[in-house]
């Protein structure tokens, strides 16, 4: 097969990143690296379809005369549904991981076993509460306000996946999805990928743009602790990424 004919097309790019990000019907038709690297790229696309089905649900609960905190849970609840609780699930075994203070391998087995541990639910319940609870006085300003909100933050959420996957960011297991797409994003791309989602949200509002920059600043944080403590990225760290710069996101709208 020539050079030509095996890259990645965008459809293969959209159908990886809506595959493995979602829980949309996508039939995934190449599981590559170039697949991978054309995903990664696409994971802001399908943060947006993400965020807008959780902006619509909750600003619609809010014309319908719903109070705000009932619209903010529901546009928790959206990502949540559409990702298998994915992201939660890895936001929650990162912290048991990170939380136990062992080395990088035993950390890792604790990570992959299926119960969740006390820092795991604090770390899940908090992260939950201050979404839920900035979205609510979002909603409570105005529909618009926490419909935006809803959106940016899980665009930014998907676009920290886009930048951890970028080249030297290595993986910390050889199977599972932190290795398929470990360092297949050049530095470049995604440098771009970034500039594009901020000016769209600076499209919107300066805050909206500069609670990308922050959202996908914490993200950078863990992402370099993990790397520290793991050796590199895996799926839970990926999950865990996610939750951080949306949190961070909606952390900044609501003190903007």
């Amino acid at each position: 097969m020539s050079a030509t004919s095996s890259r990645a097309s965008l459809t293969d790019g959209m159908r990886f990143a809506f595959g493995t990000l979602t829980v949309l019907h996508v039939t995934v038709t190449r599981w590559d690296r170039d697949a991978a690297r054309a995903g990664m790229l696409c994971a802001p696309l399908a943060g947006l379809v993400v965020g807008l089905a959780a902006a619509a649900l909750g600003g619609a609960l809010t014309l319908l005369g719903a109070g705000a905190l009932l619209a903010a849970v529901a546009s928790v609840t959206v990502p949540a549904v559409l990702t298998r609780g994915l992201h939660l699930d890895g936001l929650a075994d990162v912290a048991d991981g990170l939380g136990s203070g062992k080395p990088a391998e035993d950390a890792l087995r604790i990570m992959k076993q299926s119960d969740i541990g006390p820092f795991g639910v604090v770390t899940l319940v908090l992260a939950l509460l201050t979404q839920i609870a900035v979205l609510a006085q979002l909603y409570a300003e105005s529909w618009w306000r926490g419909a935006l909100a809803a959106t940016v933050c899980a665009v930014t959420a998907r676009l920290a996946l886009t930048l951890a996957s970028r080249a030297n960011v290595p993986a910390a297991r050889p199977e599972g999805l932190g290795a398929a797409v470990a360092g297949t994003v050049p530095r470049r791309s995604a440098l771009i990928a970034g500039a594009v989602v901020v000016a769209v949200a600076a499209a919107f509002s300066p805050q909206a743009a500069l609670a990308v920059v922050l959202g996908c600043g914490a993200a950078e944080l863990l992402l370099r602790h993990c790397r520290a403590r793991f050796g590199g990225v895996t799926g839970d760290v990926f999950g865990a990424l996610a939750e951080t710069a949306a949190t961070a996101t909606l952390l900044t709208l609501a003190i903007l």
